[in-house]
């Protein structure tokens, strides 16, 4: 019912080559995009949970924290709070469209040198906010780089991997998230103790460091062969940075689909806008997937712990030094199983991962919820022991996510598309996935508000959901060339009813 193995003769076209220090060199640097992403995810719950930030620009949720009288889940919930979060993502989601046609027109190296930009002029703003329309400048600025960046930098690593480490290179991406958003809970946890109070501007401005590592990093960036193809119509071009990038003059099978891909992509789509394109019959599976993974990715609830784990911790009675070590904590935890992801994505191939991960996230957040119902009243706190359990449940939760639905939310994307619709296809994944993440980070603190404990059921149920749809529907992409990716929909149980 679901996709079997590979046939035959797919298996049998294997491109010649092997991983170059060239490829590694050039996937390091372009993978750090994602810390750009990762430490705004990290850093914006930090801040929002330092006492002097919240005094300065968001003064009635400071009262509303001293409010004894003030339900425990409703201590933080605040429209303009949460604004401050979700605004990068509304910058995000649009500036993604524009990142596509710069993409497709220029190459995936101007996408991510613009993305270096923004972000570190949002990181300078941010830094110097002295009212709350500077900071939400800031956060839009932002939102432009993490735009750029999460639509190019995804397709620029599977490109340049050879097709057997496609999935563990891709998924240099999240790891990098990882690192980002380790990296934001450290400086949050060393910062909140400046007595002066000027520790957030720290957090935020320290966004410019990555975004001077991506920019300088991406100066020696090459092309990647498809988009040399798509864009030159050079086949020498392309077969000398395929035989550097493969180290081998025997290229001829990978140049062959990589030239013959750009060559119908030219014939059938737009001069335009590849948007139309997609939509056509023949790209309904890809279409489905690029809006299903990134909304499900959103769905498994991962960013109300991203955003907001300080405030859930403190939420549960844990002081400010705590909740902020509580959030590096399951920071490193994210990282390490990432890394496990990169190791086995290849070998035991994504829907395996996909469904691990989904079981662990919803055993994880069904046991949550019911500790929170039980022992967190409206009133009062829970038990260092019950805090200390409630930690290493979320610990678990993340361990799921990161590796799964986090880095194989990116990396399937990134793989399926057509050269045609690849760009297209890449900023639909991303603007879905701004628009889902802005309404939760919107939500979230109203809904914990309303829901209580019960808002860990609702995402338990749609992980529940959305594991069920990978087990039916997604087909496995391990180890198949992006030229060759087609076959895998034809091969489906489901999809090829559809082509």
């Amino acid at each position: 019912m679901v996709a079997g193995p590979l046939n035959e003769e797919k298996e049998a076209k294997v491109y010649n080559g092997r991983v170059t220090t060239y490829v590694i060199l050039s996937c390091t640097a372009a993978a750090m995009g994602g810390l750009l992403f990762g430490y705004d995810i990290g850093i914006s719950g930090g801040v929002t949970s330092m006492e002097p930030f919240l005094k300065k620009f968001f003064p009635r949720v400071y009262r509303k924290q001293k409010d004894a009288g003030v339900s425990n889940y409703c201590k933080f919930d605040s429209h303009l709070l949460t604004a401050f979060t979700s605004s990068l993502y509304i910058a995000g989601l649009i500036s993604s469209l524009l990142a596509s046609s710069v993409t497709r027109s220029r190459g995936r190296k101007p996408s991510i040198l613009v993305a270096a930009v923004a972000f570190l002029a949002g990181a300078l703003v941010g830094g110097a906010a002295a009212n709350v329309y500077m900071i939400i400048l800031g956060r839009l600025l932002l939102g432009v780089g993490v735009g750029f960046a999460n639509q190019s930098v995804p397709l620029y690593l599977s490109e340049m991997a050879p097709p057997r480490l496609r999935g563990a290179i891709s998924n240099g991406f999240q790891f990098s998230i990882g690192w980002g958003v380790l990296a934001a809970n450290l400086i949050n946890y060393g910062v909140q103790k400046i007595k002066a109070g000027w520790g957030w501007r720290v957090s935020l401005s320290a966004a410019g460091v990555p975004a001077v590592i991506l920019f300088f990093g991406a100066l020696f960036l090459p092309e990647t062969p498809n988009s040399l193809a798509q864009r030159l119509s050079d086949p020498t071009a392309v077969k000398l940075l395929l035989q550097k990038i493969r180290g081998t003059t025997d290229v001829d099978k990978e140049l062959d689909d990589i030239i013959t891909a750009a060559d119908e992509g030219r014939a059938t789509s737009s001069p335009s806008s590849p948007f139309p394109l997609i939509l056509l019959r023949r790209y309904r599976p890809h279409l489905a997937m690029a809006i299903a993974i990134p909304f499900f990715q959103q769905a498994t609830g991962i960013n109300i712990i991203a955003f907001y784990a300080p405030l859930i911790f403190r939420t549960i009675g844990l002081g400010e030094s705590g909740s902020l070590m509580s959030a590096v904590v399951t920071g490193v935890t994210g990282l390490t199983g990432t890394f496990v992801s990169m190791i086995f994505v290849d070998q035991i191939g994504r829907r395996v991962l996909f469904m691990i991960g989904g079981v662990q996230m919803l055993v994880s957040q069904c046991i949550v919820g019911g500790i929170l119902a039980a022992e967190l009243h409206d009133e009062g706190t829970v038990s260092r022991g019950i805090g200390i359990l409630v930690l290493v449940l979320i610990c678990v939760f993340v361990t799921g996510f990161s590796w799964s639905w986090g880095p194989l939310g990116w990396l399937v994307p990134s793989e399926i598309f057509p050269l045609e619709v690849r760009s297209a296809g890449q900023s639909i994944v991303v603007v879905v996935n701004f628009v889902f993440t802005f309404i939760i980070a919107q939500t979230f603190l109203a809904m914990l508000c309303s829901f209580k404990a019960g808002t860990f059921f609702f995402f338990a149920g749609w992980v529940l959901v959305m594991t069920m749809f990978v087990y039916l529907f997604l087909p496995e992409t391990k180890m198949v060339p992006l030229e060759q990716m087609d076959v895998v929909w034809k091969e489906h149980w489901f999809w090829k009813k559809m082509l």
